[in-house]
This record gives structure tokens, sequence and C-alpha cells, in this order.
């Protein structure tokens, strides 16, 4: 995963408005007004031209891809009275999912999952107004097509409900885009698992790494993401109906479900670690036991022909015609009866276990 440096230099004032240093520069903004009978979707190239939808009837849903322009963030902020907090969160990327009640408007953080070279989570930024939804990313694409497509067809509740349900749509739609990443996961642990079993290297102990990192991350966006939909059920800012908070309780349940998967991948992964020792282990016994079993052949053939070796004037062996044959038979015996030896111990793979 790529590390952002997502946070502002030390010591400057509270609510200083710094963008990342890499960050995307915004090309448009992206705007969708509606009501139940009429959708609006234009792009606009600044702020002013957003103010005319503020007090209009219906729902505005602005969306700012890139965070490299800090003026945008604070036109945005002005025009809708954004809390100063709220966006300098919305510059430091590195947020924990949380939700920030400000009461004329909810502040929101989600991480948003991708994957190019290597899985990267993304912040998203949502405030929710009485008649407004903002979203603010990193750089686009993006996982919410599909909220757009309902409201462009007016499929569903979503063009009747409030701002509220459009929040809703979106946090739902960005925690059910993990379990793409969560079947990814899970193909990847199996195929490391049958790898571990059958012949495990140092490119297994690798990739098992990988994805025990992937799987932490995506885990620092789960884990904080219970609680924050879980204080949107609770909370009792007028801004989130009933309606919308029994909605909510089917995301809660999503984003239940996604830890439980992850824990369960985190524990393979962990028994996958022992399972890769223990393979290396074996591994390392059975070689230390074929060179044990060829040391130890290999003694007494050695005391033999070291025997026979010494310079001694009177040894009667030297002089018989049948001294050179004997001693090999005596070898050759010998490596055989160790070898049978070692075969009904066990030793070499056949005969009764020690």
């Amino acid at each position: 995963m790529r590390r952002k440096k997502g946070y502002k230099p030390p010591g400057l004032p509270p609510s200083t408005l710094v963008g990342p240093s890499d960050a995307y520069i915004p090309k448009s903004i992206h705007l969708l007004h509606y009501t139940a009978d009429s959708l609006e979707e234009t792009d606009v190239a600044f702020v002013d031209d957003i103010a005319r939808y503020k007090d209009k009837e219906g729902i505005t849903w602005v969306n700012v891809d890139g965070l490299g322009n800090a003026d945008i963030i604070r036109e945005m902020g002005e025009l809708f009275a954004l809390h100063p907090l709220a966006l300098e969160d919305v510059l430091s990327v590195q947020q924990r999912p949380k939700v920030d009640d400000y009461g004329s408007h909810i502040y929101i953080v989600i991480r948003m999952l991708r994957y190019e070279e290597a899985l990267e989570t993304e912040q998203t930024s949502i405030f929710l107004g009485p008649n407004f939804v903002l979203t603010f990313q990193e750089r686009p694409p993006d996982c919410l097509e599909p909220v757009r497509e309902r409201l462009r067809n007016g499929v569903g509740p979503l063009r009747r409900q409030g701002p509220d349900y459009l929040m809703h749509a979106i946090v739902d739609t960005i925690v059910d885009n993990y379990f793409p990443f969560l079947e990814r996961l899970g193909e990847a642990v199996e195929e490391l698992e049958n790898e571990v079993i059958a012949r495990p290297t140092r490119r297994t102990l690798a990739r098992v790494h990988d994805v025990r990192h992937d799987l932490l991350d995506v885990r620092r966006c789960t884990w904080p993401l219970r609680d924050a939909v879980s204080s949107l059920l609770r909370n009792e800012n007028p801004l989130v109906g009933r309606t919308t908070q029994l909605y909510l309780r089917d995301c809660y349940d999503h984003v239940v479900l996604v830890i439980d998967v992850l824990e369960t991948y985190r524990e393979l992964i962990g028994q996958l670690m022992e399972v890769y020792v223990s393979s290396v282990s074996n591994r390392l016994n059975e070689v230390i036991k074929v060179l044990t079993v060829v040391a130890t052949i290999f003694i007494p053939l050695t005391f033999v022909v070291g025997l026979y070796g010494m310079n001694f004037r009177w040894m009667p062996e030297l002089d018989w015609p049948w001294g050179y044959p004997a001693v090999w038979g005596v070898m050759i015996l010998v490596t055989v009866g160790m070898l049978l030896f070692f075969r009904h111990k066990g030793w070499l793979g056949g005969g009764k276990e020690y």
C-alpha cells in the first residue's frame, strides 16, 4: 500500500487549510440537484456557480474530486457555513472514520477502497446539511456511480427522500464496495494456504506478509466505521430522520459482517505463518535426516578404509590374495545391513515407525 503524507506542517494554527503535497487538483465540480420529479446534473468550474442552488427547492449533491485546491474547500465552507475544523479534516487525509455533529450540519469521514497496483484506501468526507450533501474525495474515479444512476433513473425512494437518505446511500455503497475486495483477499488466502502446504518458498512468505498488511489496512477502515455508523443511529440531530436510521441499521450490519470476515482471514493468515514455519522446519529436518543417514553409513566404511590405510608392516590381510575383495564385501554388507535397519525403523520412509 502506498503511504501518503496527509498531515499539515506542525505549528500551524487550527483551521489552517493546507492540502496534501501530492493532492489531485480538481478539474471541475460535479453537481446534482433533484426533486421527486426533476433532476439537473452539471459540472461547474467555480464555487460561485453553486450559490444559486443553495436556497433552491430540492436537494443538492456537490462532489469534488481532488483536494489540490484549498481555495475550493474554503469557498465551499463559506457558501454552506461549514465548521473550519471540519474543513481542516477534509484536507488531513489520514483521518480515521468518524462522525462529528456541528449542529447545523454533520461531518462524516469514511474510507473508500481502490485497487490499482496495490490496495489503497482513500478518505471520503461527507457533509450532511438541511438540503445538501457535499462529498470530497482525494481523486477520481469512485464507486458512487450506482447512486448517481439511481438518481438519474428515479429508481427506488432516493429522489423522494431527504438528504439524509442520500447520505445513507453514499455510505452504504462505499461499505458494500468492501465485499469485492474481501472476496479477492479471500481467494489470495486460499491460494496461499495451498501453496504453504504444498511447497512454501520465500516468495510465499512475502505474499503472506502482503495479504496480512492489506487485511490490516482494511481493518483500520472498518473498526472505527462501526462506531461511526452506530453514532449516526443514536444521533438525535434532526438532520437524520427515523426512516434513515432504520436503513442505517442495515448498513451497520454490513460493517459488522465485513469485520467478522476480516477477523476470520486474519486468523487464517496467522495460522499460515505458523504452517509456513512448520513446513520449512520439516523440510530442514528431512534434509538433516538424509545427511545423517549418509554420514552414519560412511562412519564404519571410513573406519575400514582408515584401518587398512595405515602403513604398518605386519598386517596379515595385506598379503592375502582375497583381501581386497573381502574388504569390499564387508563394506557392502555393512552398507546394505544398515540401510535395511534404517528402513525397518522407518527412518527411510518405510517399515515401522519408532
